[in-house]
């Protein structure tokens, strides 16, 4: 995702460069961007990220006009249900209600819900545990992220840049360290190097390294469930997040529903072996707990993802290397990343093209704050 995005970004803004996108798995059978929900949400503590997803809003909700050399680009749908965050505590609902602030005086739709406002509006839910919730029905769900991804490659390619199937194993440095020279692909061959921009999702800190950077960024895996449901609901579901950890929301015909491992650990990033168990230990029990109405419900497909996970605090690491001056990161996203893309990736282009974000400051992601420890605090962490 984010590979395409820079490249098509670029092409928007007058770069007079060559743009080479080096995919390693040109089928994306096992790459996060082709197991991702396609979820994007306004609802987080830190303005940065209101903005960034707010641009994404921005950019769904006119993809034909960004889209204006493709005549026959799609309009993409933004399933506006909303984020429903449940607090079962009297803490986690203080914190819903400072983050609904800080999203309201952006613009945001958020709400803070009490109790019975819940149970007015969605009747359906077990609140016995429940105190307060955040919710926000405009401009945040699901879209089809497949299609814009798609349609990124397709413009990009439309506009001389160039994608090849190939996996860098090498950075070559120049003969003072400050630059990636060129690039090694598995086949031996050599590509000279202006920018390197890090798009290796899972695989980024493996990538980094090659340039002798730490970055704190491991695959974790993220399970996705689809069921159906005997009774199903007569109005739409939220995103729900649930105090499980389990979250769920309504999809077509059916619902889904996803969480973490109970063992929420660092995996090799070709590994998406499922364990069965979850969704009879953790994931159904949460549902029916959650919603009683679903007391039969049936599986119907379920796959395994990863997260890109930043373990230093979970959020972006974007822009260049302080002492590597053409090393760009674009990675870290903690399963922000789709509905990051669209902001992230004409920041990074920006940077590229001028020298300075032009649109939103991303200095807040920088990896400068990992060298000096400086944590960026994002409370809205699924």
């Amino acid at each position: 995702m984010y590979g395409s995005s820079v490249a098509w970004w670029l092409t928007q803004l007058n770069f007079d460069g060559r743009i080479l996108v080096v995919e390693r798995d040109p089928t994306y059978e096992l790459c996060s961007t082709s197991h991702t929900n396609s979820c994007i949400r306004q609802q987080f503590s830190s303005e940065i990220n209101v903005r960034i997803s707010q641009f994404g809003v921005e950019f769904i909700r006119k993809f034909k006009d960004f889209m204006y050399d493709a005549p026959d680009a799609p309009s993409i749908h933004l399933q506006s249900y909303g984020y429903m965050y449940l607090a079962d505590n009297a803490e986690f609902a203080e914190t819903l209600k400072s983050g609904q602030s800080v999203q309201r005086h952006l613009g945001a739709g958020t709400r803070h819900m009490r109790r019975d406002e819940i149970a007015k509006e969605y009747p359906f839910y077990n609140l016995d545990d429940i105190i307060a919730a955040n919710h926000n029905p405009v401009d945040e769900g699901y879209f089809d992220g497949g299609s814009i991804f798609e349609w990124w490659k397709r413009s990009a390619r439309a506009r001389g840049v160039e994608f090849i199937a190939g996996e860098i194993v090498e950075l070559e440095m120049s003969t003072d360290a400050r630059q990636v020279a060129s690039v090694v692909l598995q086949d031996g061959s050599r590509i000279s190097c202006g920018t390197y921009v890090n798009a290796t999702g899972p695989r980024a800190a493996k990538t980094a390294a090659m340039a002798g950077i730490d970055l704190p960024v491991e695959p974790r895996k993220r399970y996705t469930f689809i069921f159906g449901a005997e009774k199903p609901l007569d109005m739409d579901l939220p995103l729900t997040i649930d105090p499980s950890g389990v979250h769920m929301r309504s999809d077509g015909q059916y619902y889904m529903a996803g969480c973490p491992p109970n063992d929420d650990e660092a995996v090799a990033p070709d590994d998406f072996v499922a364990d069965h168990s979850i969704w009879e230990e953790k994931v159904w029990p949460a549902i029916f707990h959650r919603i009683p109405q679903f007391d039969a419900i049936r599986l119907v497909n379920s796959w395994v993802g990863h997260y890109a996970y930043n373990v230093f605090d979970q959020n972006a690491v974007v822009g260049p290397h302080p002492d590597i001056e053409n090393f760009i990161f674009v990675n870290g996203f903690s399963g922000h990343g789709l509905q990051q893309s669209p902001a992230i990736g004409r920041g990074v282009a920006e940077w590229i093209a001028h020298g300075s974000y032009q649109s939103i400051d991303l200095a807040p992601f920088s990896y400068e704050r990992i060298i000096e420890g400086e944590v960026f605090v994002e409370k809205a962490v699924i």
